[in-house]
């Protein structure tokens, strides 16, 4: 039996998982005829049927199904090859993606910067999400990350300074609602906290085990808006120290305590870790770091 041609996986693989033959053919570049001649071809050569053709698109059977699986391992491992070649390099410029929890950008945009200014070749991807990027599938080069250590065997974790956090609630607050006197008085307050009940932030952990969930008024999943709710009043809520210091308008209501630290650490993957690029900016992240108002 003829071999399939990996132009013709390629294209099932992109119909598969758009689920159209218009998607597939604007994401490689081609006409959707040449789409449509990839799929008809590689199932004539394989003897089995790929999809289901309906109204609204293609839909793959559990052969299909089956084909998606195996090129989409293959996709995910050619990117990581093609990121670890990339990183190979002994000139330091080129693409250098970071990973970052949300809600730190102040700290770590003018880190980056300023690595442009001395490797004017490189050119910053700064990512934040709320999923974990595949280091060992070469989604991004360092990765900046919070909580306990990373364990996975492939990974190298390096430490930074932690963000101390602190409840705090604005004066326009606390002119229109007094400050509490004590912990036992919350029942009696609003707070703002994230909407996420299995967050992974010790801080907001705890606010969800000492506050009645009544008096949670304001809850939102995006730190930037949450840190804007305390601002404008909405309730008591946490913040990092650094920034709060900074404004006159908060009020601490309680101080950092140890357990709602949350320790932020530098992970890379074995294979990209000694690269120049990646220890060039390694090294200045950790000397940076070091003036952080944390």
């Amino acid at each position: 039996m003829a071999q399939p041609a990996w132009d013709e996986i390629r294209t099932a693989f992109q119909v598969a998982r758009l689920g159209t033959v218009s998607g597939a053919a604007e994401v490689l570049g081609v006409h959707h005829a040449t789409v449509i001649r990839h799929i008809d071809a590689l199932e004539k050569t394989l003897g089995t049927k790929l999809f289901q053709r309906h109204a609204r698109g293609y839909t793959p059977t559990e052969a299909g199904r089956d084909l998606l699986t195996v090129a989409q391992t293959t996709e995910e491992q050619f990117a990581q090859l093609s990121s670890r070649i990339k990183g190979q390099g002994e000139v330091v410029g080129g693409e250098l993606t970071i990973t970052s929890i949300a809600g730190i950008a102040d700290l770590l945009v003018p880190v980056l910067t300023a690595f442009q200014d001395l490797f004017p070749l490189v050119q910053v991807r700064f990512l934040t999400d709320m999923r974990v990027f595949r280091l060992d599938y070469g989604e991004a080069h360092v990765a900046i990350r919070a909580g306990a250590t990373p364990e996975e065997p492939d990974n190298v974790a390096q430490p930074l300074p932690p963000i101390r956090t602190a409840l705090y609630a604005s004066r326009g607050y606390i002119a229109r609602h007094g400050q509490p006197k004590d912990e036992s008085d919350f029942a009696n307050h609003r707070f703002v906290c994230v909407d996420s009940e299995t967050t992974r932030a010790p801080f907001y952990r705890w606010l969800r085990n000492t506050v009645p969930a009544s008096a949670i008024s304001f809850r939102g999943t995006e730190p930037a808006a949450l840190e804007e709710a305390v601002l404008q009043g909405a309730g008591i809520g946490f913040s990092a120290v650094y920034k709060a210091s900074a404004n006159p308008d908060l009020v601490e209501i309680l101080p950092p305590r140890p357990e709602w630290d949350a320790p932020l650490w530098i992970v890379t993957h074995v294979d990209l870790h000694r690269t120049r690029k990646v220890q060039a900016f390694l090294t200045h992240l950790k000397e940076a770091a070091k003036t952080w108002p944390v």
